[in-house]
């Protein structure tokens, strides 16, 4: 998979990664992102957000799909040996 290019975005890639990861990640709008960004010193639209969110959250969500594990039919449990009454 080829590398992902921040080329021509002002905020450096964590801003933009943490921005889309809090709006995906917890139930927040694009504005209460905006605030939580502003409470740590970095002033951004919403609709920056917004646009970052269209933009990247399905490149993200992609190379998370990618790197998982393949699944198979087999499921596993534990083995517990439960007694009642005795038998």
């Amino acid at each position: 998979m080829k590398a992902l290019s921040y080329r021509g975005y002002r905020f450096p890639p964590v801003i933009n990664q943490h921005a889309v990861w809090l709006y995906l990640r917890f139930t927040l709008s694009f504005r209460d992102v905006q605030d939580l960004l502003a409470e740590r010193g970095t002033i951004v639209s919403h609709g920056t957000i917004r646009r970052w969110v269209i933009h990247f959250g399905p490149i993200y969500a992609r190379r998370l799909w990618v790197g998982r594990p393949a699944a198979t039919g087999r499921g596993h449990l534990d083995g517990v040996f439960v007694s009642i009454a005795g038998q």
